[in-house]
């Protein structure tokens, strides 16, 4: 067993409000940041869809890193203030040491507000697909200083968050592929018309097409040595080009299949002979 005289020295140091205030105001706030996530969780990841639900997480994230620095910054104050140190005066000079920070990392500064602007206003988030200036592709990346986004050719554009003023951000809209399919003159309407029906049917099958959405809207051109049939397919904006690749892959399957011809420019060269 531990002696008295041993216990004493230990129970000196353990009462003294310093340690055992420093101790109860890292369990208050580790509880207080328990309790702050629970409630902001109910209160903004609840929603209606699965995209609302994204959104909100994205603003749930922004929160708690904002109350997580808050936490942290007063409880270093509260135990700084026990051990004796003029908080007030160090809170001062760190309004100073701010100022000057703030003149030269004004860039920064902005990037960081533009980013929180950009959550709270929902703009986008990570897995969107936008058009920025042009350049259309999916959000991989986002942060307070920075916004990475990569095209279908795996092309990234790191854009800082200040200089996003404009952005059209596409995934919520649907997009209209529209395919002129070639078939040759010698082909009966009505068994292309037909062909068109089976290609339809096999397209509506493909993920995140809208099936009732997907339609035949007749002859669109009479070519030289063609004629094009317009199909119409309606889909989710970030899918259209791997919809529209699957889409050609049917058409030229259903057209082999019912031996309907897909004309390609074709060169005839005459050989002249002298009399």
């Amino acid at each position: 067993m531990i002696s008295l005289p041993i216990l004493k020295p230990i129970l000196n140091i353990i009462l003294k409000k310093e340690v055992y205030g420093t101790v109860l105001i890292i369990f208050g706030a580790f509880i207080f940041y328990k309790i702050a996530k629970k409630l902001i969780f109910k209160l903004i990841t609840a929603g209606n869809t699965p995209l609302e639900k994204k959104r909100r997480r994205t603003i749930t994230d922004l929160f708690l890193n904002i109350i997580k620095y808050l936490i942290f910054i007063i409880t270093c104050l509260m135990i700084l203030e026990l051990y004796g140190v003029d908080t007030k005066s160090l809170i001062a000079g760190l309004g100073i040491l701010g100022a000057v920070l703030g003149l030269a990392l004004q860039d920064t500064l902005k990037d960081i507000i533009s980013g929180i602007t950009i959550i709270l206003e929902n703009y986008y988030i990570v897995g969107d697909y936008v058009n920025y200036n042009g350049f259309i592709g999916e959000i991989i990346n986002f942060g307070f200083k920075s916004t990475r986004i990569k095209n279908v050719s795996g092309e990234v554009l790191i854009v800082a968050n200040r200089n996003i003023t404009e952005i059209v951000n596409i995934s919520q809209k649907s997009a209209n592929v529209i395919i002129d399919i070639p078939a040759a003159y010698e082909a009966k309407i009505e068994n292309v018309e037909a062909a068109i029906g089976e290609i339809i049917a096999e397209i509506k099958t493909i993920p995140n097409v809208y099936g009732d959405l997907v339609e035949y809207q007749g002859i669109d051109n009479l070519d030289t040595d063609k004629i094009d049939y317009r199909l119409k397919i309606t889909c989710e904006q970030e899918h259209q080009w791997d919809i529209k690749r699957k889409s050609l892959r049917i058409i030229k399957k259903v057209f082999d299949k019912r031996k309907i011809k897909i004309p390609y420019p074709q060169l005839e060269v005459h050989n002249a002979k002298d009399n």
